[in-house]
């Protein structure tokens, strides 16, 4: 049974089923696009948000820490800034990604190691940080941001759908880890999202990717951060492992 929006829930005896107020939450490249709608999601709902940047510059309201996913020292470090200010992370958004589309046959092996060391071992840094506090709440929720290429694949994007369809193994491993422990771990698989980089395309471009889409058109940052919202709330507390795309229909059966 679901509560609405003004109940206040009662606390399990194990700590994992309540709806905290003010959550230390933290999203990984949560200044622009896709992240900077998390971070303000959540904001929203009164969660205390903290996000990483290369710059460690990001949107008023939040704790913006400088960090480099490719980096733990760097990673170390921003836990330790996020946790002394807003407490342990109890919501963890690995979302910091990168590109470095070529064709298989011209891309350079450190086209694919860079892009694979970002999206998903930058993942896996930030996830081994965050779950030692997790674990000791024992409560905590982990969403990977991946992509339908992660699912479908995409000509000139070996690197970026390896490292995306990476996020999947994970959460799952993660679930099967540290389920017991009241640590949820699921991804969610954006499609084609009307951010800077989509609004640049071609307008006939756009029109070909749209056709694709069954929806018929691209999806809002904001949806892509509902999804996300959801997941990490109490009425998601039974959902770890799930791959929950955010795609208009584009990967389905995927």
């Amino acid at each position: 049974m679901s509560t609405d929006a003004t109940t206040t829930p009662t606390p399990r005896a194990d700590g994992a089923g309540t709806e905290p107020t003010g959550r230390s939450v933290l999203v990984t490249g949560g200044n622009r696009g896709i992240g900077l709608a998390i971070a303000r999601a959540f904001l929203a709902a009164g969660d205390k948000v903290a996000i990483t940047s290369r710059s460690g510059e990001g949107p008023e309201g939040v704790l913006a820490v400088k960090a480099d996913v490719t980096d733990s020292d760097s990673i170390d470090a921003a836990f330790a800034e996020v946790e002394a200010a807003h407490g342990p992370v109890e919501v963890l958004v690995a979302n910091a990604g990168i590109t470095h589309d070529q064709l298989l046959l011209r891309m350079s092996e450190q086209d694919f190691t860079s892009v694979v060391d970002t999206n998903l071992t930058g993942a896996f840094r930030v996830v081994q940080r965050a779950t030692k506090g997790m674990m000791r709440l024992k409560k905590g929720r982990i969403v990977l941001v991946s992509s339908v290429v992660g699912l479908l694949g995409s000509p000139g994007q070996v690197n970026y759908a390896a490292s995306k369809s990476g996020l999947v193994g994970m959460a799952r491993s993660i679930t099967r880890e540290l389920g017991s422990r009241g640590v949820t771990a699921n991804v969610v698989a954006p499609g084609y999202i009307d951010t800077e980089m989509t609004q640049n395309l071609d307008e006939d471009l756009k029109k070909q990717y749209k056709t694709s889409i069954p929806a018929g058109r691209f999806a809002q940052p904001e949806e892509v951060a509902d999804v996300v919202t959801w997941l990490s709330s109490d009425q998601a507390a039974y959902i770890s492992g799930a791959v929950v795309p955010v795609d208009g229909g584009l990967g389905m059966g995927h």
